[in-house]
């Protein structure tokens, strides 16, 4: 591992209640977090800050919000304490000028999208996390620009953590299949990770995996696919492909596959 350089991770988050889980994904988790050089701030990008507006957390103390119905009482009490940086916020803002950023104070904080990895990644929430919504007004491309301009973060001691899922349709799910895809699901799957293993098509062929022929089922809304733009922009400027960091498909409908940008060698 180069030194001055952290890794970038998209991580496929699945259930809210992967928090309290110990698992073969939970487990990957924490044995990449395990093996991070020192880390300074953690940038999270998060499926469940989707909004009219590009804001990022700059409250001293994000509160952790359990943006979920239905769960056990303890997903509901769960607490991710870690402190927020302000600075971090300004940086951010900074990097993804002139695009307008605003500064949230008081509205968001940590969502399960990014609690639920950072509980395994990052358990001792010892190191100030901001988190970055994404802007539901913009597409693709626009996504993968702002990624790009978040770069320099990389050589500054900050991970930039996307969470979502490569495949994400709750209404399709089915309970008897816990370890396996339906066929669209599957072929979808597939079609991101030739996409994302190849320097050449990840820079060119990103954007048109949401005309793939099972992006409508597998992408229904775009929030939690978006995620992965931002390290697409990060990959990118490295002229890296990505590495597979976990993979699989629960219920049928929910891709559990997380991918890493690895340091130059």
């Amino acid at each position: 591992m180069t030194s001055g350089v952290l890794p970038a991770a998209f991580i496929g988050h699945g259930s809210p209640m992967n928090a309290l889980d110990d698992n073969d994904w939970t487990r990957a988790w924490a044995a990449f977090g395990a093996d991070l050089p020192p880390v300074r701030g953690i940038l999270a990008i998060s499926a469940h800050w989707y909004i009219g507006a590009t804001a990022v957390t700059a409250m001293s103390m994000p509160p952790t919000i359990h943006d979920f119905l239905g769960f056990p009482p303890e997903l509901h009490r769960f607490d991710y304490p870690a402190p927020g940086d302000p600075a971090l916020a300004r940086r951010v803002a900074d990097l993804l000028s002139p695009h307008d950023v605003v500064d949230d104070e008081n509205n968001w904080g940590l969502d399960h999208g990014t609690w639920s990895v950072l509980a395994h990644l990052r358990p001792a929430a010892d190191v100030p996390v901001v988190q970055l919504s994404l802007n539901r007004t913009l597409g693709v491309a626009d996504h993968v620009a702002l990624g790009r301009r978040l770069a320099p973060l990389r050589s500054e001691g900050i991970l930039v953590m996307c969470s979502g899922n490569v495949v994400h349709n709750l209404a399709a799910m089915d309970w008897a299949r816990p370890d396996g895809g339906f066929d669209w699901a599957e072929g979808f799957e597939y079609a991101v990770g030739h996409t994302l293993t190849d320097v050449d098509r990840l820079a060119t062929g990103f954007a048109s995996l949401l005309n793939h022929p099972g992006a409508q089922l597998a992408v229904p809304t775009p929030e939690h696919f978006m995620p992965l733009a931002y390290l697409v922009g990060l990959a990118s400027v490295a002229g890296q492909p990505l590495r597979r960091l976990t993979d699989g498909i629960a219920y049928g409908s929910v891709s559990m596959s997380s991918w890493v940008l690895d340091p130059p060698t």
